[in-house]
């Protein structure tokens, strides 16, 4: 049975014993805050909890450990997508601490963010993102050509991620003779050839019916399973239930953090209890 986690300042998780050779948190935010527009007009896309004295925000905590599996649940408006676009460097906060792997991303420039996109973090999006009428392989090598490695070692690279997805007898194909399944795990492949700190996957499943929806969550599941952290966007709770965590955010604010199965464990297998409400 899940049991509910209820910090002080909601994302940080439960507190747990630090030993010497625990590693820094794949991803550290720290009273972070997203506001559009001025004076009256402001909207706090991110916002946390309120000051109690003054009513202003506070801004989100959170933190995500090396190979965990958080979903990150939310309804139109509830400020999940502003938080992916932040951990994924493609938009910057207007206030607060955002560390990566180590790294305070809020100093760095643009060329700079661009170069941690490309190294640290692995992207899939619900529309693939493929390039058309470019084979599987080349796909694969795309992140690798813009890092600057040499051709071979990009095909070495590319044909052992396709391998990995289960996918190295198609790379030769293009989008178009691939199904939608395929497709998905074509963009799993790209996202893993940099062998990212973490796997940032924004409704993955959105555009697949049932059975390539299973086959990409299994795959990402798996991935979990040898140590790949993974930061799961999604509105789904059949989709959720394959995290080891499951956040909730309402209007800016993280309002519930369930821990459903240990950070060094496997994922969880789902079944139909109930995601945080």
């Amino acid at each position: 049975m899940p049991r509910r986690h209820l910090p002080t300042r909601p994302g940080t998780g439960p507190a747990r014993a630090a030993r010497p050779d625990t590693p820094p948190p794949v991803i550290r935010i720290r009273r972070l805050t997203k506001s559009y527009g001025h004076g009256d007009a402001t909207v706090h896309a991110l916002r946390g909890p309120d000051d109690p004295a003054t009513g202003a925000p506070l801004g989100v905590d959170l933190d995500i450990e090396q190979g965990d599996y958080v979903a990150v649940m939310g309804s139109s408006g509830s400020g999940k997508s502003t938080l992916m676009n932040i951990l994924g460097c493609l938009d910057v906060p207007t206030a607060g601490h955002y560390l990566l792997d180590g790294t305070d991303v809020g100093h760095l420039d643009e060329q700079q963010l661009a170069l941690v996109r490309n190294r640290k973090i692995g992207f899939v999006f619900q529309s693939f993102n493929l390039v058309p009428r470019t084979t599987a392989l080349a796909q694969v090598e795309l992140p690798l050509a813009y890092a600057g490695v040499r051709a071979a070692e990009r095909r070495r690279r590319a044909l052992a991620a396709l391998s990995l997805v289960g996918l190295d007898e198609r790379a030769g194909h293009r989008p178009n003779e691939l199904s939608g399944g395929q497709q998905q795990r074509v963009a799993v492949a790209r996202a893993l050839v940099t062998a990212p700190a973490m796997l940032l996957a924004d409704e993955p499943t959105g555009n697949l019916d049932s059975r390539s929806t299973d086959e990409v969550l299994a795959l990402i599941d798996g991935l979990n399973a040898t140590g790949r952290t993974v930061v799961l966007i999604t509105h789904e709770d059949e989709v959720a239930r394959h995290a080891k965590r499951v956040l909730r955010l309402v209007d800016g604010a993280i309002v519930a953090d369930v821990r459903r199965a240990p950070v060094d464990g496997p994922p969880p297998v789902p079944h139909r209890a109930e995601v945080p409400a």
